[in-house]
């Protein structure tokens, strides 16, 4: 593996709790040059709310940690780059692809780095449909493995409301990752508010800000709870009625599967909304990224305190 990660941007290339990340993957789908603004507009937030932003994607084999301007617009205007997850990234470095990193990939990633806060758009989760009835698929996504054993928190808009999301809950309790919302008593589910009484799913638990969700972090470490973390940020611009357009956009994807499943769907959602779909996400990733800033700078006092 030496000389096929490399790091970027850092003061020290083992550790420092104030820098957060982002995924390429979460802004794969949105086209250039709108991908190409967002991601800087989310590192931007990142500067701004006092951390060291680390965009993490695969670049000709090597996996990036941080990447500079011209190989955002790079990977922003390439239509070959690979959407990876955790199982593909030895391929990606032995065969030099160039590619998005899933929230899984990502959190590998960033663990290697000693980087412990990760924003993104929405969780991976288990799929609809993924178990029981006649057929199940037993889709579930790689992202709820990797978080019952890579201590990286992860921000997030809670799970992809194309998901199956009471399931996805009780995978991570079943694996032991703590699931903390900030500022609602409801578990945010996307593009949904998620506080309708007939979908709302209630907080497995509710933070004040992100000084409390610091303090959190800071004693599961202290414990040497070996997990990731979720902490879901409800979503300030949400999609209406958007549980009958995802129930539309599920059943025009019977005919494909595995990791292709949720690009279609979502763009398929994307069309159906008339775009306001993406510009929710646009929105959320924003907010994301700025309360992992926060959350990275809290957490940041708090070790140099309890060191």
């Amino acid at each position: 593996m030496e000389g096929k990660w490399e790091s970027n941007e850092f003061h020290n290339y083992y550790i420092s709790f104030k820098r957060a990340t982002t995924n390429h993957s979460s802004l794969f789908s949105l086209g250039y040059p709108r991908n190409l603004e967002t991601a800087k507009a989310l590192e931007n937030e990142i500067r701004d709310g006092g951390a060291v932003p680390a965009t993490i994607a695969i670049m000709d084999g090597a996996i990036r940690v941080g990447l500079t301007d011209a190989e955002l617009e790079s990977l922003a205007r390439t239509d070959k780059a690979v959407k990876c997850s955790k199982r593909d990234l030895g391929a990606a470095v032995a065969l030099r692809w160039t590619g998005s990193t899933t929230v899984a990939a990502t959190m590998f990633a960033a663990n290697l780095a000693g980087i412990e806060i990760f924003a993104t758009g929405g969780l991976g989760g288990v799929h609809r449909g993924a178990f029981g009835g006649d057929d199940p698929s037993l889709d579930v996504s790689a992202d709820l493995t990797e978080l019952s054993r890579t201590p990286v928190t992860v921000v997030c808009a809670g799970v992809k409301s194309i998901l199956d999301v009471p399931g996805t809950l009780e995978w991570l309790e079943t694996q032991g990752v703590p699931v903390g919302v900030i500022g609602s008593n409801s578990f945010p589910q996307f593009f949904s508010a998620a506080n309708d009484e007939k979908t709302r799913i209630p907080a497995p638990l509710q933070l004040d800000s992100p000084v409390d969700a610091a303090k959190v972090m800071w004693a599961n470490r202290a414990l040497n709870v070996r997990t990731g973390m979720v902490l879901a940020i409800p979503n300030a611009n949400p999609v209406k009625g958007i549980e009958r357009i995802v129930q539309q956009a599920l059943q025009e994807s019977e005919h494909v599967k595995g990791k292709d499943i949720t690009p279609f769907v979502l763009k398929r959602v994307a069309e159906l909304t008339n775009g306001q779909s993406i510009i929710s996400n646009i929105e959320l990733l924003k907010n994301n990224a700025k309360i992992a800033a926060k959350l990275a700078v809290e957490y940041n006092k708090l070790t140099t305190q309890k060191h």
